[in-house]
């Protein structure tokens, strides 16, 4: 039975090549009760946004404060925006040390040749598969495109346009929530929530034919309905913008 099983050993399992573009977690603080804030500003109304996706956690700040990071603790936080590190860079010895403590691997600083960084990479990411007793999907973005829904949004749903553009053609009723990496056109009225550049792009705009949303939001910056919209713009064709860190409301000539 052993020898039959070795034997069909290549036909239940193998490995291949797999190149997965990681995004990096630059981190700037040790101090995880600031980072648990900035976390909750920024990402407090969208805390499924990553969707348990993988990350490198980038030390090369703190590497040249020597800053000591608690990574068991940064991982329970990260966690709670479904954000999954396997990794860090960039760190002094003994901050590499304390993560690898915490289960995490090197991976290679932000200078060292591409080839070099996909070749760790792919290692990296079969070093977790082996670790973890059963097999879980590894959650790969998508080349930016442009989502487009043409049915009404009613309270409690949520559309996410990852890696690009979302258009809406339909209402988006209260309580419901639009959400896009780029910018968010909606030819309806928007009621909802719109939260455009989700990952931090400062150039998304959110666009609507009739603005009367109860929250806005580009790359972390937003506004609520505790803050009426300038008359020029509520109930009318209007863009949002960011200029700077603030959002700027213009209205729309049709």
């Amino acid at each position: 039975m052993s020898a039959a099983t070795n034997g069909n050993a290549s036909a239940l399992f193998d490995f291949k090549s797999a190149t997965l573009p990681l995004e990096a977690f630059l981190l700037r603080t040790g101090n995880l009760t600031s980072l648990a804030q900035a976390l909750e500003e920024r990402f407090g109304a969208t805390p499924d946004l990553f969707n348990g996706e993988p990350v490198v956690i980038d030390l090369t700040h703190l590497a040249s404060l020597d800053v000591a990071v608690n990574f068991p603790a940064l991982i329970e936080l990260l966690a709670r925006y479904k954000i999954k590190p396997i990794a860090v860079r960039g760190g002094t010895v003994s901050q590499t040390y304390a993560a690898q403590q915490a289960g995490l691997i090197e991976a290679p600083d932000g200078h060292a040749p591409a080839a070099r960084v996909e070749t760790v990479v792919q290692e990296v990411v079969r070093e977790v598969i082996r670790e973890v007793p059963v097999e879980v999907p590894v959650h790969v973005p998508m080349a930016a495109s442009t989502m487009i829904l043409d049915k009404p949004l009613r309270s409690g749903q949520q559309v996410y346009a990852k890696g690009g553009d979302l258009i809406v053609m339909a209402v988006v009723n209260h309580g419901a929530e639009v959400i896009a990496d780029g910018s968010i056109h909606v030819y309806a009225p928007l009621r909802g929530k719109a939260i455009a550049g989700a990952k931090g792009n400062t150039d998304a705009r959110i666009f609507s034919t009739c603005m009367e949303p109860e929250l806005v939001s580009i790359a972390g910056t937003y506004r609520t309905t505790d803050t009426p919209l300038p008359p020029n713009v509520v109930g009318k064709p209007a863009q949002i913008r960011l200029d700077g860190d603030r959002l700027v409301f213009d209205p729309i000539e049709l």
